[in-house]
């Protein structure tokens, strides 16, 4: 199912998820979530702040390249940057809609709706990353054949970049405050 401008609960126009998605955060509140955390539920934050530390880092060197940086500095940096952003948030993705997110809908029912929109969420941005590693082979096509044309590849996926930020960001907050809760409140481990 794909977004439509006027979806209330679309990625791209979200502010936070509807109070109906958030009954087991306001049992489990996010300040709570600093100690004995369940061992996935910690890694599923340390992977969201992997996710997070990634795109800063490409915001980073896109904002240095757009001060005056060198097309050819940003793509020895950027495209390595990016390859592994891709990998690991497509693998990521894959695992959390394959296996977690069944696993979750028999353990919680309730949060089924929830799931659903994280699931749309997968769908939005796998096509943004599909956006992404096309913008990435572009520019890295046109280093590497000394286009003229380097610095608007760099400048076009630059703008891909950008652009990916507020929904991976709105994506992950979102994201842990259905699944923390949930594993916190109702475990995962008799169900893997």
């Amino acid at each position: 199912m794909s977004e439509t401008p006027d979806d209330a609960l679309a990625l791209t126009t979200r502010a936070g998820l509807p109070s109906g998605f958030l009954y087991l955060r306001d049992e489990y509140p996010r300040d709570r979530w600093t100690s004995k955390l369940d061992e996935t539920a910690a890694f599923w934050l340390q992977m969201h702040a992997s996710f997070r530390g990634h795109q800063a880092h490409m915001d980073g060197l896109v904002a240095q390249w757009r001060a005056g940086g060198d097309a050819a500095a940003l793509h020895r940096q950027l495209i390595p940057a990016l390859q592994s952003f891709l990998q690991h948030l497509d693998g990521h993705h894959r695992i959390e809609s394959g296996q977690y997110f069944p696993m979750m809908r028999r353990i919680e029912p309730k949060i089924g709706a929830g799931i659903d929109l994280l699931d749309r969420d997968h769908d939005a941005i796998h096509q943004t990353l599909e956006a992404l590693f096309h913008g990435g082979m572009a520019f890295h096509q046109a280093v590497g054949s000394n286009a003229t044309d380097a610095a608007d590849k760099a400048n076009r996926l630059a703008d891909l970049i950008d652009g990916n930020a507020r929904p991976l960001l709105r994506h992950l907050e979102d994201e842990e405050d259905i699944v923390i809760p949930l594993i916190q409140l109702r475990g995962l481990h008799d169900q893997v």
